[in-house]
């Protein structure tokens, strides 16, 4: 069976006006920002459509969505109590806010590198000090590391993206629990970025930061704006463990003046009605998981990567290629690939990031091209 919503070709595709289509000259395979090259599932086009029709584009009521997010916890093994909830304009913005009610100016961050880099800039722009912290080798959470780490600074907050990025590992309820008991030892606050959760891909499970007794502490910040390809109609929410309602109550009152109204709508209609568009979504990920994997062995062996759990991002190790620190930034001028640069992420010297939601005959391509231009 082909794809099921993969299957937009370069023609369609490029008549978008996002970044991902158009930070790039015409000639150049955007593989790059995470963004799918997906049509919207059907709940968000006829919601988006009646709000058009209604002129519905006024202040947003929240509480629907948090309700679903909450609901969609509850699937996970996570009871969220909606009053513990906060809505907020999107993640990152999530994240601030919960990692400066945990810490004060000064405070060390601890986050795993190689991460998302806006972890790196939330940090330093909110006047924390940063500390990072390296995944074990296999790009998962290391929890000796931590220690060290904490032990080494003192108290503050730790920034955790589960599933991670780019590295597409799930941390097991094990893994979690360790993090846990290392953070508590060291009187250190959780927070963690939980947007790629319902990208969670066949052969792994994932378990909300919550949904553990040892976790009760900490933070999340979820939003549909991965699952369902709307990064461009920002909206997330903070939910909380049964313990944190202290952090909770020093959230800033005004964090749900951010949400927007077409945004929440949106989201919400996908969580509560589009559960089958996002299966057929996974079934094609799995589908182009399996497709890179033989197409990176084939045709350009010397690029290494660990299969994802996870996301649609794939963490290329290419220093093989000898291609420089910046091997992305090589690839878009020499093989018309454009890859997000390792560098931000923090240890990603000589790697890249590839975004593989994409169609069969796009990703293809591009593993073409880039073959062609190192062979």
């Amino acid at each position: 069976m082909g794809p099921r919503l993969l299957t937009l070709d370069e023609t369609t595709l490029r008549r978008r006006t996002s970044i991902k289509w158009r930070q790039y000259a015409p000639d150049v395979l955007p593989l790059w920002i995470a963004e799918m090259d997906v049509m919207p599932s059907p709940a968000v086009v006829e919601e988006l459509s009646r709000i058009a029709r209604d002129g519905d584009t006024g202040y947003p009521v929240n509480a629907a969505y948090m309700e679903a997010v909450a609901a969609f916890y509850a699937e996970h093994g996570a009871a969220v109590d909606p009053a513990l909830t906060r809505p907020v304009a999107d993640v990152m913005t999530g994240m601030r806010a919960a990692m400066c009610a945990l810490t004060r100016p000064g405070d060390p961050v601890y986050i795993t590198v190689p991460v998302y880099p806006p972890f790196h800039s939330t940090v330093l722009e909110s006047q924390r000090r940063l500390v990072t912290v390296p995944l074990g080798p296999t790009g998962r959470l290391d929890p000796a590391a931590l220690d060290e780490a904490m032990g080494r600074e003192g108290r503050g907050a730790l920034l955790l993206a589960n599933p991670h990025n780019p590295t597409g590992t799930v941390p097991t309820p094990d893994e979690l629990r360790a993090v846990a008991q290392v953070a508590d030892r060291h009187g250190v606050g959780v927070v963690c970025d939980e947007v790629h959760a319902p990208l969670v891909l066949p052969g792994a499970t994932w378990t909300p930061a919550l949904a553990l007794p040892e976790t009760q502490s900490w933070l999340a910040v979820f939003s549909a704006a991965k699952g369902w390809n709307l990064p461009g109609v920002k909206a997330a929410g903070i939910v909380s463990g049964s313990a944190a309602g202290d952090v909770v109550a020093a959230l800033p009152d005004g964090l749900p003046y951010g949400t927007s109204h077409l945004a929440v709508r949106l989201h919400t209609v996908a969580l509560e009605q589009d559960r089958d568009w996002l299966a057929d979504l996974i079934a094609d990920l799995d589908a182009n998981r399996a497709l890179l994997a033989r197409l990176l062995a084939e045709r350009l062996p010397a690029a290494t990567w660990r299969p994802v759990e996870a996301t649609y991002l794939a963490w290329l190790d290419l220093r093989a290629l000898d291609l420089g620190p910046d091997p992305a930034r090589h690839l878009a001028t020499t093989a018309k690939v454009a890859l997000m640069s390792g560098l931000p992420f923090g240890a990603g010297e000589g790697h890249a990031r590839l975004n593989f939601a994409t169609s069969p005959e796009l990703l293809t391509e591009a593993v073409d091209r880039v073959a062609a231009a190192t062979g």
